[in-house]
């Protein structure tokens, strides 16, 4: 399928994965113009389950992570599946699969024999802990890694138990990975005309998220605990209360500090020995929110936070899902897509010249398999061969 307007026009991408990383890559390099094929199981991707809330066959989950591909259905279990497969992969640039390491080497369809076959093939894999090493091969989810890479150890209030990031933020780290990952390959891929092995793990991506409480670690400092929402380099920088909703201070120098109390006319607490360098406000914090959160009783949260931002000081209200989508910088920024009953998230990347194009809402399960075929040179009578011998199921098998 040509998308002639986009960075990717020209890439056809094969998207084995499942889930939440693999796709949520393929969805961006999907935005920004590349083919992608959306080859999902003959039970389906498990999230098209993952509700409710559900819009037609499919969950908001599922939604939430596969517009701009296309959807057939291929039992790889069978030979003639796999056969299918490769055929599919004559005119493609990248595989991205999420497969349990191992499983396409078992099947006969390694990187090895693959780029053998295919070598301008990029084959991007996805995996919880890579294929090696003292965990390697073992399957990896989102929620462990936040517990085992050091995230639930730095986040939660001081005196609570160590909390989970409530968003699946290792997968989408790991998702996002994959897609530079591939975008770097496909560059190296112009000069030197060869495919390559791209990996991304979701261990390596949470590990990647500890900052600064890694190099906090590296360079001396004591081991990183839970802080609430204090930042443990810089105050002020944190939740602080109004005379309505709460706001977010993140202050990171001496300039915005004189500013932020000028605003709040108490212009002695800049010059107050106990908060005259960062140094000395952090160890000072709670008579400095004592400070701060008396003078700011006197303000409503969402007109303080605009008055802050601009004379240069960082702060914004405290806003859940509803009000943040209702924002008029977030209509403003394009970061809500409508394509007929479809609603999804926007891209956060902004090209100039060849922005991301919300054409196609996710596909139904199978939707485009015939089509997909015929492109690959099947004939209708083949095509309705290998369904019959359910090499191409129609709907979701249990």
């Amino acid at each position: 399928m040509d998308k002639p307007n986009g960075a990717l026009s020209g890439i056809r991408v094969i998207d084995l994965s499942r889930v939440l990383g693999g796709p949520y890559c393929t969805q961006v390099l999907g935005d920004y113009g590349a083919d992608v094929i959306k080859i999902e199981p003959p039970g389906g991707d498990e999230t098209r389950g993952w509700g409710p809330p559900f819009e037609g066959d499919a969950a908001s989950y599922f939604h939430g992570l596969n517009r701009s591909k296309r959807g057939m259905a291929l039992d790889l279990r069978h030979p003639d599946g796999k056969t299918l497969l490769l055929q599919l992969l004559e005119g493609a640039d990248v595989l991205v699969e999420n497969f349990k390491p191992g499983t396409l080497e078992k099947w006969g369809l390694s990187y090895d024999i693959l780029s053998v076959r295919f070598p301008r093939l990029i084959q991007c894999r996805i995996s919880g802990f890579g294929a090696d090493g003292p965990m390697g091969g073992l399957p990896g989810y989102d929620a462990i890694i936040q517990a085992m890479a050091g995230l639930m150890s730095v986040n939660g209030e001081k005196q609570g138990e160590p909390l989970r990031v409530g968003l699946p933020i290792v997968d989408i780290v790991t998702g996002l990975n994959a897609v530079i990952g591939i975008t770097l390959a496909l560059h190296e891929r112009t000069r030197s005309g060869r495919g390559q092995f791209v990996e991304t793990a979701l261990f390596d991506s949470g590990l990647s998220l500890m900052h600064p409480h890694f190099p906090n670690v590296f360079y001396g400092g004591p081991p990183p605990g839970r802080t609430g929402n204090e930042h443990p380099n810089i105050a002020p920088y944190e939740v602080y209360r109004t005379a309505t909703q709460p706001i977010f201070l993140a202050v990171g120098n001496n300039v915005q500090f004189a500013r932020l109390c000028e605003l709040l006319e108490c212009h002695d607490v800049s010059q107050d020995e106990r908060f005259a360098t960062n140094g000395a406000r952090l160890g000072n914090r709670d008579a400095l929110r004592d400070v701060l959160e008396s003078a700011m009783a006197r303000w409503e949260g969402d007109k303080l936070a605009d008055r802050l931002m601009r004379i240069g000081v960082p702060c914004g209200p405290v806003l859940d899902t509803t009000q943040a989508l209702a924002h008029p910088h977030t209509q403003h920024r394009d970061m809500i897509v409508n394509i007929g009953h479809y609603k999804g998230t926007g891209s956060p990347i902004k090209l100039a010249r060849t922005p991301s194009r919300y054409e196609t809402p996710p596909p139904r399960f199978a939707e485009h398999t015939d089509a997909i075929l015929h492109e690959a040179g099947l004939t209708v009578q083949q095509i309705e061969h290998l369904r019959a011998k359910g090499v191409l199921p129609d709907m979701p098998v249990a």
